[in-house]
């Protein structure tokens, strides 16, 4: 790999299609914006030049929903040809997915589905990772997936595999605070558990999100803003990990704007007081 992910501290929103005015025209106070890879992987076309557009004013992270890390029939190579195009075109900030899967025989579910925390599932994921990393040249994010089901046979914990994948393959992590607290209330995990098991130091970016209850179980929507228990689990995860890139991310019931960016105001100033802290503790 011929690059590595610089530590960035600054607060985000993902960007979808609802607000694309109001970043080409007007200026939006958020040091970076977070997009879905897969809608900007045609080239040419209207979504590509918004993008560039877009690029210019502000940095962009590429998140992705279909990798299919988890997939034991390997990656999709002309997959991985399309993102290394919009990678080397945006150089963005960071390039994420997901530790899930969705793929198998030349079927997509279209959904984020929860790998197995076997030595069997850790090989596979870590040599597609691996793979997709030579490939683009650079070291990737992954993100915990939220998650309704747990599997038999389990050897490990959902963070002891995650630090397992990071260390033999060098990936950075995108911790999803709300993925945290919608699987430890689905399985009973201790969520501070989870965050004391991840490895601080790959650690690069912090997403929020909204949930939903189910009949049973919690939802992960994101069409709601985050829940005073999300934002309490957010606070004990950035006194662990210090100053780390965090977005917010909506992508149903998306509201105005101005309601996004008051949400994101009440992220930083978690982060202040985070920092004030710090300095007392130094002091």
């Amino acid at each position: 790999m011929t690059v590595i992910n610089s530590v960035f501290s600054g607060y985000g929103l993902g960007l979808r299609k609802e607000h694309y005015r109001d970043f080409l025209e007007t200026t939006v106070p958020v040091d970076f914006v977070e997009v879905i890879s897969e809608n900007f992987m045609v080239e040419g076309g209207q979504p590509r030049h918004i993008l560039r557009q877009i690029r210019e004013r502000h940095p962009v992270a590429l998140h992705g929903v279909s990798m299919s890390i988890g997939s034991a029939d390997g990656l999709d190579r002309d997959y991985l040809r399309r993102l290394k195009s919009l990678v080397d075109e945006v150089q963005p900030l960071f390039v994420s997915d997901h530790l899930s899967w969705s793929r198998i025989d030349g079927f997509n579910s279209h959904d984020l589905l929860p790998v197995p925390y076997t030595q069997e599932a850790l090989d596979i994921v870590c040599a597609n990772i691996s793979m997709a990393q030579d490939i683009l040249g650079r070291p990737m994010l992954f993100e915990n997936p939220s998650s309704y089901l747990a599997f038999a046979g389990a050897s490990m914990t959902e963070w002891e595999f995650i630090a397992q994948m990071a260390k033999r393959t060098g990936c950075d992590l995108i911790l999803d605070v709300n993925n945290v607290f919608v699987s430890a209330s689905n399985h009973g995990f201790d969520a501070l558990a989870f965050l004391d098991g991840i490895p601080a130091e790959r650690v690069r970016q912090i997403h929020l999100a909204g949930h939903s209850q189910g009949r049973e179980l919690l939802i992960d929507t994101h069409d709601s803003p985050v829940c005073a228990d999300v934002w309490a689990l957010y606070a004990k995860a950035i006194s662990l990990l210090g100053p780390v890139a965090t977005m917010i991310e909506r992508d149903d019931e998306i509201p105005p704007l101005v309601d996004l960016l008051d949400e994101l105001a009440i992220a930083r100033k978690f982060g202040a007081i985070e920092a004030q802290l710090r300095v007392g503790e130094v002091a």
